[in-house]
């Protein structure tokens, strides 16, 4: 369930509000992520979570890009400079780690599901994009920060398919709260950093809902 902002906001100011978002809406907190990182998950699950990853996070420009481009807030410029060099390299790898899956797993209700992944994307895009000056922010601070449980679940994948999948050299989370200390005062820019942030991890959780949804389907044939 979604925090409620205003109310975690007012108490512990933006670092604790976005932690605490991503500590109860993050991937870290999805069943089926969970089960992809447990002891034996099978190999198409993994390779659909490979693929489908790839297909949000595997494109150029990706979302820390267009808010590096979009440059609404100056003090994070730096911040996002080097989280967008970091995750070129982390591209690099979620492209290889799709080709040494091999194909996506067949699974019924296909077009279905290329429908959602392809709003998916279309979603982050937007958000990543937008005029609002702090959502692209938002969304690339969330996208650090869950990434780490997304890097399990391609771990996971790297080890059945022989691929290193290492943790990027992002920004660390003390980096993290730095950047947004600087940000206090600026309600503003502060609602639509949360606002950024949300929207982030509601796609990475309709990520896994999908995998989730597909596993099933596969298991039921």
């Amino acid at each position: 369930m979604a925090l409620d902002v205003a109310q975690i906001h007012s108490a512990d100011g933006l670092w604790q509000s976005l932690a605490a978002l991503v500590g109860s809406d993050g991937t870290r907190t999805h069943l089926h992520a969970n089960a992809l990182v447990a002891a034996s998950p099978q190999a198409r699950d993994l390779a659909d979570a490979a693929h489908l990853v790839c297909s949000l996070h595997g494109r150029h420009p990706g979302v820390i890009d267009h808010a590096a481009q979009h440059r609404g807030v100056e003090a994070a410029t730096g911040w996002l400079g080097a989280a967008a060099a970091a995750f070129a390299e982390e591209r690099a790898r979620i492209v290889a780690l799709a080709v040494a899956a091999g194909p996506l797993p067949s699974t019924p209700g296909q077009a279905e599901s290329e429908a959602t992944v392809t709003a998916q994307r279309h979603a982050l895009d937007m958000l990543s994009s937008s005029a609002r000056n702090g959502c692209s922010l938002g969304a690339s601070l969330a996208l650090v920060l869950d990434w780490p449980a997304l890097n399990a679940v391609l771990s996971a994948a790297g080890k059945r398919f022989g691929q290193d999948m290492p943790m990027p050299e992002f920004p660390s989370e003390t980096d993290v709260e730095t950047l947004v200390s600087t940000l206090a005062g600026s309600p503003g820019i502060e609602r639509a950093v949360m606002f950024g942030a949300q929207q982030l991890l509601a796609q990475h959780r309709g990520l896994f809902d999908l995998l989730q949804a597909r596993a099933e389907a596969r298991d039921r044939v």
